[in-house]
């Protein structure tokens, strides 16, 4: 009998050890401790359920397409745009990496196809479409998308495309994924029902969502999946279990695996813990209605890129010249001071089409020099001071002339 026993323990504690080895405990996670953050909040109340890491810098992937619809969301909020609108494809935007919908230049695709493609299928192509459509440029639309970050109260994020394709300054952290997943919830109750979407139909094809957790765990309605050999396998959740909703992150994941098992995880533990709330009613969206002579049509498309000036709610605040910088990093990297405004601003736009690998998600400013009327520096601001200097010797390598300065 106590042979039995003794086997029985064993046997136990083997299976105990490799199920941990494959999860791992919830307070020091096995998952890639010193590389992965996690984050559960109660959505009701706002208080931290479990944290890991949470103001680490990660590569945000395609968690990335959370914002570029939060802005996309905006559009279709005020009028601007409704969900059979047209938007162009152009030649850049059918280049993107995959993945993507294989969108030809000179085509269209509606708002609401747009919508399901960046949820269900992460479309790279799709994710250009709606930035130039927006901005007139992605490079205009990764500034808009840092902006609108920072009235989030994203702090420590970075946009510097609207895919979330490599590059490695575009950075955020699990508290501000937090921040943008509970934001889009909050902001747009209507539209959020998208993130739910398991199946897209597009030209014959049936695209399924990758977000294999949301069908697997009754009880998570989005939010989305991202992925970079960088970054690791990242996913949000937004979970409820009767009248109690969490909202949880997890990033740097070593597998798809393994990042699901250890986010359903870490949500069930969490939601006992979670304080109970009403629970919102199934919200249909209801655009607001325009004018006819300014409204969009439905059955035409768009025929140039919608300009900011058409709507102030995202349009960043203006910079007046001399008063206060541009908040987002000590640094500046200073390209010229010219005699004239315009001949500032014509430089500042040809050295952010040259180099715009390198200077996307900086915003770009003239100033008047003190105490001289007549003369206005032509900056990019955002930076620290170790940034500043490495981007300054890159833009030389390309013979554009600079100088890293602090902001004064």
């Amino acid at each position: 009998m106590k042979a039995l026993v003794y086997s029985v323990f064993r046997f136990c504690l083997i299976c105990g050890g490799v199920f941990s080895l494959l999860i791992g405990p919830i307070n020091t996670p096995a998952f890639a401790a010193k590389k992965s953050a996690a984050m559960v909040i109660d959505a009701h109340t706002g208080r931290i359920l479990y944290s890991h890491n949470i103001d680490k810098p990660h590569h945000p992937a395609s968690l990335t397409k959370v914002m570029t619809l939060y802005m996309l969301f905006e559009f279709l909020q005020s009028g601007r745009l409704n969900l059979n609108s047209k938007l162009q494809v152009t030649e850049n935007a059918s280049q993107q990496q995959p993945s993507k919908l294989g969108l030809k230049p000179g085509s269209t695709i509606r708002v609401e196809q747009a919508i399901k493609a960046l949820i269900v299928k992460s479309a790279n192509d799709v994710a250009v479409v709606v930035a130039e459509n927006i901005a007139g440029s992605e490079w205009k639309f990764a500034q808009l998308m840092t902006w609108k970050a920072r009235k989030l109260g994203m702090n420590k994020t970075r946009f510097l495309n609207a895919s979330g394709l490599p590059n490695r300054k575009q950075v955020t952290t699990a508290r501000d994924m937090i921040k943008l997943s509970q934001a889009i919830q909050k902001d747009f109750p209507g539209l959020y029902r998208y993130f739910s979407t398991k199946k897209f139909a597009y030209k014959g094809r049936v695209y399924k969502n990758y977000n294999r957790l949301m069908s697997r765990m009754q009880g998570i309605d989005g939010i989305k999946t991202g992925y970079t050999r960088a970054s690791g396998f990242n996913l949000t959740s937004s979970y409820w279990q009767g009248r109690k909703h969490v909202v949880a992150v997890v990033m740097g994941g070593k597998t798809a695996r393994r990042r699901d098992i250890f986010m359903a995880k870490i949500l069930r533990k969490s939601v006992r813990k979670a304080s109970r709330g009403k629970r919102k009613q199934h919200i249909v969206f209801t655009p607001k209605r325009r004018p006819a002579q300014k409204q969009i049509a439905k059955t035409h498309p768009i025929k140039e890129p919608i300009r900011l000036a058409q709507g102030p709610k995202i349009k960043p605040e203006p910079q007046r010249l001399g008063a206060g910088l541009p908040p987002a990093g000590p640094y500046h990297i200073q390209i010229g001071a010219f005699g004239s405004e315009e001949d500032a601003k014509q430089r500042l736009a040809s050295i952010g089409s040259k180099a715009s690998s390198l200077l996307t998600g900086h915003q770009s400013f003239t100033m008047l020099v003190p105490n001289n009327n007549s003369v206005y520096r032509a900056r990019f601001a955002g930076f620290t001071e170790q940034d500043a200097r490495q981007t300054c010797r890159q833009l030389k390598r390309k013979a554009i002339d600079c100088l890293a300065v602090p902001a004064q």
